[in-house]
């Protein structure tokens, strides 16, 4: 069974920092992209950052030039610094990994269970 398990959100004032990260566990074949998405109270999940196997990285419009994201292939984790912390960055913060389990499988995306992000101003 594959485990994505995030640590690092909590509380902090607005122009502040925190890291998020996030380890894969379990039978993994191999990895393809990891990343982060976002879901405020009332809107949809959005994707804030996404990093490939080879290190090529997308970000979220609002966060660019914030947040930086980051991975430790060796680890299997996945990491979100976030700085210049804005209100509107607050929300749940969940990792996705795109990965397959075996040779045989194809690609499944996996999710984290969450970790909250509260931005106070």
């Amino acid at each position: 069974q594959v485990q994505l398990v995030e640590s690092g959100g909590g509380l902090v004032q607005a122009g502040g920092s925190l890291r998020l990260s996030c380890a894969a566990s379990g039978i993994i074949f191999s990895i393809d992209a990891m990343g982060w998405y976002r879901q405020a109270p009332g809107k949809q999940r959005e994707l804030v950052a996404a990093v490939t196997s080879d290190g090529s990285t997308n970000y979220a419009d609002a966060v660019t030039g914030r947040f930086t994201i980051s991975r430790d292939n060796a680890k299997k984790t996945v990491y979100l610094q976030m700085n210049s912390l804005k209100p509107e960055d607050a929300g749940v913060y969940y990792c996705n990994a795109r990965l397959r389990r075996n040779y045989y499988d194809g690609y499944s995306n996996y999710w984290g269970q969450g970790t909250q992000v509260t931005v106070s101003s």
